[in-house]
């Protein structure tokens, strides 16, 4: 076999996926602004028997080899709620997806796009749109701009060649994700403040901080807002009851009541606004490791993060009140109550939102109303498969 002949070889098991994992982490310790993840935080979310997005959806994971030294890595999966959503959202039917994309070179790149649609032929598909890692959930799209600052939260990271080799294969770009930043020490502009003051004078709205003592109801509360708000938006793929479960056991170390809030008009909850302080401030420090010292370090931060900048990456607002003003008005007093509170209690200096579709023009007149500024995009890329 030739030294420069690239051979791509699917893993699996334990075994395999740990070696998938460690390749993708020596990628990210070459890149510049790259914060290391918990590495057994990044074996779950492979781990069919532990992720329960493998509840409804198959994959396969790929490894390339250049004279037997590894030179990339990429997934190849098939989610069944995505094929039964409507073409128009994104997804629906013949739709796969390639992910978790790490390449050497460009020639490298190639053959592992090749041994991802490959695969994704093999099981019937027509087109494949990626990267989305693995869940439309956790780190969709590749950075095509941003790579100047590391990544807050939840946040992928990539080399800005990784853009000209996915599209040099053949695809285009389907979808664009923002993220907006802001200097939250500083107040809002001054009609944003007279919205906010507006909605607090109006007895039937009530803006709440997340109650932690019952947990697993404001979950649900959140969860169902969300697949409500959400569902006729691109890229939108319904929460089973597995992932609400698994996504509450997660998110709760990382939620602070006074930074997360829920809307209720006339009693009824038809908002929210979840923000998560910047973790990834420690795990830079730990660099990515729990152990000896890591536990200790990340579970005072977790306790009482200080100095932590925030990122609010999920919010929804009920469709009955889409495209109305009341709609605008409780995302502003939501996101004015976590702008005060977290300078206030943590000592944040910078926020940032997203991602936002880049078409969503609700979301994008919010983040333009507020003063903040794109610092970050995301590509996803499509192509069909002949």
């Amino acid at each position: 076999m030739s030294q420069d002949q690239i051979v791509v070889t699917p893993v699996s098991g334990k075994k395999g996926r740990a070696r998938f994992v460690d390749l993708g982490r020596s990628f990210a310790e070459r890149l510049p602004h790259s914060v290391p993840q918990l590495r057994s935080e990044q074996m779950e979310l492979v781990d069919p028997g532990k992720n329960p997005f493998f509840g409804h959806a198959r994959a396969q994971l790929f490894i390339a080899e250049r004279g037997g030294t590894p030179v990339g890595r990429i997934s190849a999966h098939i989610d069944e709620l995505a094929l039964a959503m409507p073409a128009e959202q994104g997804f629906g039917p013949g739709t796969g997806n390639f992910g978790y994309f790490d390449a050497e070179d460009e020639a490298v790149a190639h053959a592992l796009l090749d041994a991802a649609e490959g695969w994704l032929r093999d099981q019937g598909m027509t087109r494949s749109l990626g990267p989305i890692s693995m869940s439309i959930w956790e780190e969709p799209g590749l950075l095509v701009k941003g790579q100047d600052h590391s990544p807050m939260i939840m946040m992928g990271h990539h080399p800005e060649e990784y853009r000209g080799w996915i599209e040099s294969h053949g695809y285009a770009k389907a979808k664009a994700l923002l993220t907006y930043e802001l200097d939250v020490t500083s107040e809002f502009p001054p009609l944003i403040q007279r919205i906010v003051k507006s909605g607090e004078r109006n007895d039937r709205v009530n803006v709440r901080q997340v109650d932690k003592s019952r947990w697993d109801e404001e979950v649900a509360i959140v969860l169902a807002i969300l697949n409500d708000a959400w569902s006729n938006n691109w890229g939108f793929v319904p929460f089973t009851p597995e992932e609400v479960a698994y996504a509450g056991k997660k998110l709760k170390p990382i939620i602070h009541e006074q930074i997360n809030m829920i809307a209720e008009v006339d009693g009824k909850p038809v908002a929210f606004m979840l923000t998560f302080p910047d973790i990834n401030a420690v795990l830079t420090r730990v660099k990515g490791k729990l152990f000896p010292f890591g536990w200790f370090h990340l579970l005072r931060w977790l306790r009482r993060p200080d100095q932590a900048n925030m990122r609010v990456p999920l919010m929804g607002v009920m469709k009955e009140l889409h495209n109305s003003r009341l709609a605008s008005q409780l995302a502003f007093m939501m996101i004015s109550q976590i702008r005060r509170n977290a300078v206030k209690d943590f000592n944040a200096e910078r926020g940032e939102i997203g991602w936002i579709l880049d078409d969503n023009q609700g979301m994008v007149a919010i983040a333009d109303a507020i003063e903040s500024k794109v610092n970050r995009e995301y590509w996803i890329f499509e192509k069909k498969l002949g």
